[in-house]
């Protein structure tokens, strides 16, 4: 039959950016009513966390879980309550009714980057119960607290508030409130959620995480009042540049910058030698305008950008790094390791985006033994719990020949990896596993390389102690009836010549070993 007008009309139409993620939630990690409640928890857990850190202050973290039966639905109440800095009155309905609004679009690392995270959340709620979301919240320096209960208009990616109240703050109380009613499984997300609670206690030391569900309650102290440094907005690197961010760079810009000074003082880690030697190299005039440069030559301008390749490593600035100590703290604090080392290797980039990777080793204690190392893995402070087989990291800990750094398996070994970046390169929006990035592939396993063979040099001193302790034992096994033969030869009292064959030993058993080898040989409890 051959083809009609009428049947070659269609309806054309547009999705906003609400709609699209209603239609597609499974990809904002909400595939079903076990996941969904973790996610939940975990988007608000981290929004927390990013409004105290980032406001230096130590962050107070409440999770409460209330269980409704609906009619044979079981609808899971999730609350959180945080101290950080609250959010501007006149802000709170975008902030949690616009998908794609926030305060996170800055070149600076943070925890959420997408602005989707808490708002997916609140269209979970809305299409399984029907529920609002219900947000209190107030400045340190207001003088009221005001309650929202918002839905959001799914065609015009707006919110839709339904009571709005404001009263008098009667004590000096900031922070914000949350609170969000979804169909969920709360007996099959338990574990997913106890480990995630406990996951966040190890890489925050300097949190009090209170939780508290109908069958499961845990806190955990913070045991640092130091917090990680504070990451600096920064300016993009010329690595990672495009024709559109140029265009976007240069439409605000003043006439009469040139080329010399755009380089200087829009992007990171270009001076004024570089800026100069990467004109000569790439064939432009310095004096340039930018302006004066129409599309031919910022395609060019971007692929010399691209190819040039003596620009400094960006800076490090826009990270915040846990550190080696805090992550010992926060692991020794969860894990109770009898071993601990950590290792935060120099800033690097991928593609422009700079990078720092964080490792650390905990073994014995009470790990438990496991055929393979128990991986822990965390990206911009966020446990990743889902799809740790499609995990960069889980590729490169299991290519390591962990039989050269003397560990033999089923062993008590686990192994901490921190990545924190501007930009981390995850496989998909549900933000669960990193991509085969070849420099992350390489400082990750440069870090666990460094951190093994620590341990190495630890279960080696083990062995020692262990093979002096060994020797000690059948030394003095037989030194009572030597001690006993000798006093009736020589005539001297048999306490005086176990005293000295004591001391003999002690000394040839410490040239032997190290004095530290010697203590633990006497004292296996005594502290590292």
């Amino acid at each position: 039959m051959p083809l009609t007008d009428d049947m070659l009309l269609r309806e054309y139409k547009g999705l906003s950016p609400a709609e699209f993620f209603y239609r597609n939630k499974e990809i904002a990690g909400f595939s079903n009513p076990t996941r969904a409640v973790y996610q939940t928890i975990r988007e608000l857990v981290e929004n927390a966390l990013d409004a105290t850190e980032l406001y230096r202050i130590l962050p107070d973290i409440k999770i409460l879980v209330n269980l409704r039966n609906n009619n044979g639905a079981e609808f899971v109440e999730i609350t959180v309550e945080d101290n950080g800095i609250g959010i501007p009155r006149h802000e709170v309905p975008n902030v949690f009714g616009r998908v794609f609004y926030g305060s996170k679009y800055k070149l600076r690392q943070s925890r959420g980057v997408f602005g989707l995270g808490v708002k997916m959340a609140v269209l979970y709620a809305q299409i399984t119960t029907g529920k609002p979301i219900y947000v209190r919240s107030s400045t340190p320096y207001s003088c009221s607290i005001y309650e929202y209960e918002i839905l959001i208009d799914i065609t015009a990616n707006r919110p839709i508030v339904l009571n709005h109240r404001i009263y008098k703050k009667r004590r000096r109380w900031h922070g914000t409130v949350v609170k969000l009613t979804i169909q969920g499984n709360w007996s099959s997300a338990k574990r997913r959620v106890e480990e995630y609670i406990k996951r966040t206690a190890m890489i925050t030391p300097y949190a009090n995480i209170y939780f508290k569900a109908p069958d499961l309650e845990i806190s955990f102290k913070r045991v640092t009042r130091k917090l990680p440094s504070l990451p600096i907005e920064s300016k993009p690197h010329p690595h990672g540049v495009d024709l559109e961010m140029l265009k976007a760079m240069i439409s605000p810009l003043e006439e009469n910058l040139t080329l010399r000074e755009f380089l200087i003082t829009r992007f990171d880690s270009i001076g004024e030698t570089t800026a100069d030697n990467f004109c000569k190299w790439a064939g432009f005039s310095p004096s340039i305008k930018v302006k004066k440069l129409d599309l031919k030559d910022l395609t060019l301008l971007m692929s010399k950008m691209k190819e040039y390749n003596r620009w400094r490593r960006p800076r490090g600035r826009a990270l915040s790094p846990l550190g080696t100590e805090l992550l010992k703290k926060g692991i020794e604090e969860t894990l109770h390791p009898e071993f601990t080392t950590a290792v935060t290797r120099k800033p690097s980039s991928y593609s422009g985006n700079p990078f720092i990777v964080e490792v650390a080793l905990a073994w014995g204690g009470k790990i438990p033994t496991s055929d393979k190392p128990i991986l822990y893995r965390f990206a911009n402070k966020i446990p990743l719990l889902y799809d740790e087989g499609a995990d960069v990291s889980r590729k490169i800990v299991d290519s390591i020949d962990w039989s050269y750094y003397k560990v033999k398996f089923p062993a008590p070994l686990a192994i901490v990896i921190h990545i924190c970046s501007t930009k981390l390169p995850f496989k998909g929006v549900g933000k669960e596993a990193i991509a085969d990035v070849v420099e992350i592939e390489r400082e990750i396993e440069n870090a666990i390389k460094e951190a093994a063979r620590r341990l190495r040099a630890h279960l080696v001193r083990i062995e020692k102690i262990y093979e002096l302790k060994k020797k000690k034992i059948t030394f003095e096994k037989y030194i009572p009836e030597v001690s006993r033969a000798l006093s009736e030869i020589c005539r001297v009292k048999e306490e005086y010549i176990r005293e000295k064959l004591l001391t003999i030993m002690n000394r040839i058993l410490e040239k032997r070993g190290s004095k530290e080898v010697m203590i633990y040989a006497q004292d296996p409890g005594a502290k590292r």
